[in-house]
């Protein structure tokens, strides 16, 4: 269904499962990105109208899951992920609480580096939400998080062509990886801004601003 959807709306139809994937993470965003990038060499669909459309749907599930967060309690939220509705929809209270770990431990940048982490990278919305994050950096951080993730899946679809379906098994198999690899260059560029502002501030006379 998602395919035929993709091929018979293009990069609304992207942008419209997107959007739901981020809401309900199994429906995997590499199967979708993918093949929408395969879809640009055969079809009048172009890569950044596609990259567009789909950080458009990310960032618009991000930001439902977001207020979800802030609506909701802990103690709503664990009753919710126990209940019949996220059993159907297939949300594990286990990976909510991963994402909260994350956000936690590592605070607003992980809002950045989980959008390219699967599964997190819809998660970390709530916890954003419920630690009452500033809405303008969310919206910042999930942007640009999103947009590095849908350069890298529709750019590499477009390349594969019509083996884009390998593309897909690849990042299975290397997924984590992948994400490890991605958060810990998101983190050592954060730690590298915030060593250099101190220098900064250390190297400046006293009295000037």
């Amino acid at each position: 269904m998602v395919l035929e959807i993709l091929g018979e709306f293009g990069s609304w139809g992207v942008f419209l499962l997107i959007a739901v994937e981020n809401l309900f993470p199994p429906i995997p965003s590499e199967v979708i990105l993918t093949f929408a990038g395969f879809l640009t060499s055969c079809t009048s669909m172009t890569v950044p109208e596609v990259i567009v459309a789909a950080t458009g749907g990310s960032v618009a599930g991000a930001i439902v899951l977001y207020g979800l967060g802030k609506l909701l309690s802990p103690v709503r939220l664990n009753a919710l992920l126990s209940g019949p509705v996220a059993r159907r929809l297939k949300l594990e209270q286990e990976d909510v609480q991963k994402a909260a770990d994350w956000f936690s431990d590592h605070g607003w940048p992980s809002v950045f580096y989980c959008r390219c982490i699967p599964i997190l990278r819809s998660l970390i919305s709530i916890p954003a939400g419920m630690a009452g994050m500033r809405f303008l950096p969310f919206l910042f951080l999930t942007t640009t998080g999103s947009l590095l993730w849908n350069i890298l899946l529709v750019g590499l679809g477009a390349l594969a062509g019509e083996n884009w379906p390998m593309i897909t098994g690849a990042l299975a198999q290397v997924s984590d990886g992948v994400k490890w690899f991605l958060a810990a260059a998101a983190i050592g560029a954060v730690v590298w801004r915030k060593t250099r502002k101190r220098r900064i501030d250390c190297d400046r006379p006293s009295g000037v601003q």
